[in-house]
């Protein structure tokens, strides 16, 4: 074989490789997977708009609320500037017995008071509402059956506060509350009302113990509670005696909280 038969077959043999490569080349980038199709997303960073999630479908057990005017604080007129002011309030009556024996107390001293009352007592002693409102006091709810709000199914929650006793205040029993018991009162066109002071009249200390709590705890524009149902309450009757004469010598009015109850 002649020297430039020789270059020749290396020169085409080096050709070939060199085709040889470049064909594999261009097969091998066809076989790759084809990228995902393009997303909107170009950051690894979490959206700062929250991820959505299915709406939650309403309890079947509630109905549903219908929305009345929010109540006004009903201390807020009365309780302006200097002036002192006391605000007594009773629960869980009306009690044919111990209701209209508070009311004299009351008329004696000239002081009016609110009547947080419970719908069942209201049902089974018609006419004591009437003699609280003629004797110008005023009426809060109190809920119907007297339950723990915040312990209750959402249905139970809202027929114990939109269909209790009408008013645009409402105490919830045992002062129990949270956002939800709340949401519902204000449903209802109506504005909580806890207290300030509590002499533990319901647990029957004594008419000295409950006239020493409500003498040193009271200050001006509190909101006291004490009971004329759900049991003997002759203490409470006696210490609301003894207490409204000192009280009213050191200046204290007794307004009732303005609670409409003719809604």
């Amino acid at each position: 074989m002649s020297r430039k038969f020789a270059a020749f077959v290396a020169t085409g043999v080096a050709v070939a490789i060199v085709i040889g490569s470049l064909l594999a080349l261009a097969l091998g980038h066809t076989r790759q997977p084809k990228p995902a199709a393009a997303t909107t997303q170009t950051s690894t960073t979490p959206s700062a708009t929250p991820s959505v999630t299915p709406t939650e479908t309403p309890s079947l057990s509630a109905p549903p609320s219908t929305p009345r005017r929010p109540a006004p604080d009903p201390t807020a007129a009365l309780a302006t500037g200097n002036k002192k002011v006391l605000f007594l309030s009773f629960d869980d009556g009306p009690d044919p017995y111990w209701t209209p024996k508070v009311l004299q107390i009351l008329a004696k001293h000239g002081a009016h008071a609110t009547f947080f009352e419970l719908g069942a007592m209201q049902s089974a002693h018609p006419g004591l509402r009437e003699q609280v409102l003629a004797a110008g006091n005023t009426i809060g709810s109190h809920s119907i059956t007297h339950p723990q709000l915040t312990a209750i199914s959402a249905a139970k929650r809202h027929h114990e506060i939109f269909d209790g006793p009408k008013s645009t205040c409402f105490r919830p029993p045992y002062g129990a509350s949270n956002p939800k018991v709340r949401a519902d009162i204000k449903a209802a066109g109506m504005v909580q009302v806890l207290w300030d002071v509590d002499p533990r009249d319901w647990a029957r200390p004594g008419t000295q113990a409950i006239a020493h709590n409500i003498l040193t705890h009271a200050h001006n524009h509190n909101i006291i509670l004490m009971h004329d149902g759900g049991g003997d309450r002759s203490q409470t009757v006696a210490a609301l005696d003894k207490v409204l004469p000192i009280l009213k010598a050191q200046g204290y009015t007794f307004p009732a909280m303005n609670c409409s109850s003719g809604l």
